[in-house]
């Protein structure tokens, strides 16, 4: 706490205890934070800003200074870059992009294709970055789970409001935090009198990377392609890696259902697929 805030209004025990009510998992016991003025905050953070988070070190007012905007929310939005700084969403970095589980519902992969989301830009692009935009979805989903209905949105890009999908994803992120993706095996054995494409269907609720790998009898030459939900459309083709194995890799990003099509050529046997999802 800075000396030059009055120890009538704002205490340490009392902002110690706001920060252990926030929604937080094992995170907020490496979270470092001083409370101080306006000046003090624009001192450290820059002359316009109202805090900053960096590395574990949170700075954040603990007074009202600017209308409409209570220091509380502040120190939400902040905790929320403190909460993606520790958590994964591989391959990108969750504190630019938001973790794992509102990247994929606010369809963060997509939306920078299309350079509709800039992440990690705190410049001219500040209200379409979704490192920010994950920092304000916290601080909705803490608010209305502390009672809080006001749901304010000055600073991010309307886009990026979320609705009840986003809000559960991100509370997810918060409480049972992605760790690893999930990998699934698949055989099937291709006599002589059944159709020669077998058809996987791979859910991808949400965005990161895949593989597909496929050993095939010796003597096969199957075709091993990852194709859209419309069944059509080829997005790539396994290669050989092996005398019997062939591969893909890519990244899962907006497509919530996939399939893997194995057609059938040369030798007839058992094929095995595993396929590797976020």
């Amino acid at each position: 706490m800075s000396d030059a805030l009055p120890l009538e209004t704002s205490t340490p025990e009392s902002w110690a205890e706001f920060l252990t009510g926030l929604t937080h998992g094992p995170e907020i016991t490496l979270l470092t934070t001083y409370i101080a003025s306006l000046e003090e905050v624009q001192e450290i953070c820059g002359s316009r800003a109202l805090g900053c988070y960096y590395r574990n070190q949170m700075v954040a007012p603990g007074e009202t200074t600017i209308p409409d905007v209570r220091p509380e929310e502040v120190v939400r939005h902040e905790y929320g870059h403190h909460v993606a700084m520790h958590r994964l969403n591989p391959p990108w970095a969750a504190i630019d992009w938001g973790p794992k589980a509102w990247a994929s519902a606010a369809d963060v992969c997509a939306r920078t294709t299309r350079k509709e989301a800039f992440p990690g830009d705190e410049g001219t692009n500040y209200a379409r970055n979704p490192g920010e935009a994950w920092a304000e979805v916290y601080r909705l989903m803490d608010e209305r789970k502390a009672g809080i209905a006001t749901a304010t949105w000055p600073i991010i890009a309307p886009s990026f409001y979320p609705d009840e999908a986003a809000l559960q994803a991100a509370e997810r992120d918060v409480l049972q935090p992605w760790r690893a993706g999930k990998r699934t095996l698949f055989s099937r054995v291709f006599p002589k009198n059944t159709r020669k494409v077998w058809w996987i269907p791979l859910p991808t609720a949400l965005d990161g990377d895949l593989q597909v790998s496929a050993t095939v009898p010796n003597g096969a030459d199957a075709e091993v392609a990852l194709v859209g939900a419309d069944r059509r459309t080829v997005i790539r083709r396994a290669q050989w890696v092996g005398q019997r194995v062939k591969r893909l890799t890519g990244s899962v990003c907006g497509q919530r259902g996939l399939f893997v099509r194995v057609t059938q050529r040369g030798a007839l046997g058992r094929v095995r697929v595993s396929a590797a999802t976020p």
